[in-house]
């Protein structure tokens, strides 16, 4: 493939990722309490939160889920709050890596899981922002990340090990990772296997060492997804935004 060929692809995924996160903030309404999730695509959606307090004077408050978010939210001008003080949120716009049918997810490729789910779970609404290559048959393809405790997580990654049938392996290596949370995050290769995500939260959950598990099942409320063809806007029919 020549280098050419390659910038035009990288230009148009990313043009896609603006687009889902812009559209997305179709769901916002004024006074909301948003939680502002983290990511290459929903970055795209703080962008036009601010832009759009700035040029149409939008009044919300944001909850975000990392420090990277944090950051770009106050240099947009976004206010913020904790999530004591904001209590039950709104909404909430995040990414994912990938997604499923039952609109289950996998997340985590940046490393802020558990705060993502900690504001996830605090929310009246959860919308996802995508592009069509994060929707799937059946998760796994995408290594799903597990948040783990530095203490001991070779033991932790051992018993990890005894239920992914693929690689299990440190984020980041000899220097690993770091989360805003002082953990380790452990990518674990289980192919397009996933399709009880549920139980296999839960199963890794009783493992001591782990924090979070980057399977979100029953909170994704919508998709907004970007192809080629344009903006779709999946709405899950169990959820509480239908």
């Amino acid at each position: 493939m020549s280098m050419l060929r390659l910038e035009l692809i990288v230009s148009d995924v990313e043009a896609l990722k603006r687009e889902a996160g812009i559209a997305a903030c179709d769901f916002i309404e004024n006074g909301m309490k948003l939680g502002l999730g983290t990511g290459s695509t929903v970055r795209y959606t703080v962008i036009e939160i601010g832009r759009r307090m700035n040029e149409e004077n939008l009044s919300v408050v944001g909850v975000p889920t990392s420090e990277s978010t944090r950051e770009l939210a106050e240099s947009l001008g976004i206010p913020l709050v904790s999530l004591a003080d904001a209590g039950v949120l709104d909404l909430v716009i995040d990414g994912a890596d990938e997604f499923d049918s039952d609109f289950s997810l996998i997340k985590g490729g940046g490393g802020a899981l558990t705060r993502e789910k900690i504001v996830a779970q605090s929310s009246n609404g959860m919308v996802v922002v995508a592009d069509d290559r994060k929707q799937v048959q059946a998760l796994g393809a995408f290594d799903l990340p597990i948040e783990v405790l530095p203490f001991e997580w070779e033991r932790t990654a051992a018993r990890i090990t005894e239920i992914c049938s693929g690689d299990v392996t440190i984020r980041g290596g000899e220097e690993p990772f770091i989360t805003d949370n002082g953990g380790y995050i452990l990518d674990c290769s289980f192919g397009p296997s996933i399709t009880n995500p549920s139980d296999l939260e839960s199963t890794l959950l009783d493992i001591a060492g782990v924090v979070e598990v980057g399977l979100f099942v029953g909170i994704c409320d919508a998709v907004v997804m970007a192809s080629s063809g344009g903006i779709v806007t999946l709405v899950n029919p169990t959820g509480r935004l239908s």
